[in-house]
């Protein structure tokens, strides 16, 4: 159940995305050769406590050489899958509880 915290967080999120004032998580691995992004974040700080779990994940399904950046931008991708030579949009939500 979304409190008026998250409802107010996620409009936040909304304006702030529209002006690229977001931060995200990039993720590049080595193998696959994939670029990931998650996010959108309101803070850096925030970025960068969800980073861990992102890595993890990746890491149980084999993915070697993972480098990771926080940074301002607007994917207009959330997953560039470069060995396959395809752009997949997953679409996805934030889950806001998650993330903290």
């Amino acid at each position: 159940m979304k409190t008026i915290w998250d409802n107010f967080k996620e409009l936040l999120i909304n304006a702030s995305e529209g002006l690229g004032l977001v931060w995200w998580v990039e993720v590049v691995t080595q193998n696959p050769r994939c670029t990931y992004y998650f996010g959108p974040f309101l803070s850096s700080t925030e970025a960068q406590a969800a980073t861990k779990g992102y890595v993890e994940d990746l890491e149980t399904e084999g993915a070697q050489g993972i480098k990771v950046e926080i940074k301002r931008c607007k994917p207009s991708n959330l997953t560039i899958a470069d060995d396959l030579g395809e752009r997949i949009d997953r679409k996805v939500k934030p889950a806001f509880s998650g993330q903290i």
